[in-house]
């Protein structure tokens, strides 16, 4: 990437991190020696006294406010901060840095942080554009509800309920009428997250494709697909009295859908920007989270 003007660094950590305290200190006064001024997430403030002379805002709020978020925490919370980034309309790059095991967004190791942060001032750092996907339900003449998310929208029966009907077309085209626990629309960032799980393929991330998993199926023909990223699948849930069907997004919100409610998803028309590490190939965090190889 070039050397990009940032003025104002986001910082937020995963909610409860104490173990970040030192490192959220550090970071900010790292920041103020180059005239960077650091903005914090309100519950990431509270998580030490140390940072209580900065400036803060909501999660909601920082990506309108700054030119760059840092991620301390795991793939999920660098998921809520893709979301509002791309409800927000700005290109924000993100850095995430785990605190656990190597994460697969979160990709950047803690002892990795001020060097990432200086290549990214530098602009000698990796950038790694990411598609994002558009979800509208449509609840009769009307759009109940839109979202933006990176890794998935999935379709889940109750914990009790029976199995679930949907109708699943892609563009103008039937594709299938699947009878199934559920069913994943997944990016390619998300194929390794409940796709995988679920036994669909692993996409490469620079690939332009959606994937669509039905999630223990009934027949065993019904198989994962991967078709083009600029399609729109639209999925409807075929409902009775006794049938409960929901719809989660990037596994952090969602609702219950009603008879007739009709889902479209599409590739979004932003993508989130991830600063990834020159000391990782993808292939290598691949054979380090899967265990490849390894007895």
């Amino acid at each position: 990437m070039s050397a990009p003007t940032i003025t104002r660094v986001g910082i937020v950590a995963k909610s409860g991190l104490t173990a970040a305290a030192e490192q959220l200190e550090q970071l900010g006064a790292w920041l103020t020696q180059r005239s960077i001024e650091p903005i914090f997430a309100h519950e990431t403030a509270a998580l030490t006294a140390g940072v209580a002379q900065y400036r803060q805002a909501s999660r909601d709020d920082l990506p309108s406010l700054v030119d760059l978020i840092v991620i301390l925490g795991g793939d999920g919370t660098l998921l809520g901060m893709a979301r509002r980034i791309g409800q927000s309309g700005r290109d924000v790059p993100i850095l995430g840095v785990n605190f656990g095991s190597l994460g697969f967004l979160t990709e950047t190791r803690i002892d990795e942080l001020l060097p990432s942060l200086e290549a990214v001032l530098a602009g000698t750092a990796v950038l790694d554009r990411r598609a994002m996907l558009a979800a509208d339900t449509l609840r009769g003449a009307d759009c109940f509800d839109s979202r933006v998310v990176l890794n998935d929208v999935v379709f889940t029966k109750a914990a009790l309920s029976r199995i679930i009907e949907l109708t699943i077309s892609v563009g103008d085209n039937l594709v299938t009428k699947v009878k199934a626990d559920g069913l994943i629309v997944a990016t390619a960032t998300g194929s390794t997250a409940y796709n995988l799980a679920a036994g669909g393929p692993i996409v490469h991330p620079r690939v332009d494709a959606l994937v669509l998993t039905p999630i223990a199926p009934h027949t065993l023909t019904n198989r994962p697909i991967v078709i083009p990223g600029n399609a729109e699948v639209r999925v409807q849930p075929m409902m009775d009295a006794r049938a409960e069907v929901f719809v989660t997004f990037d596994g952090q919100a969602g609702f219950q859908l009603q008879d007739q409610d009709v889902i479209q998803v599409r590739r979004a028309e932003r993508t989130v920007q991830l600063i990834c590490p020159t000391t990782r190939s993808y292939f290598e965090v691949l054979r380090q989270k899967l265990k490849w190889g390894e007895r």
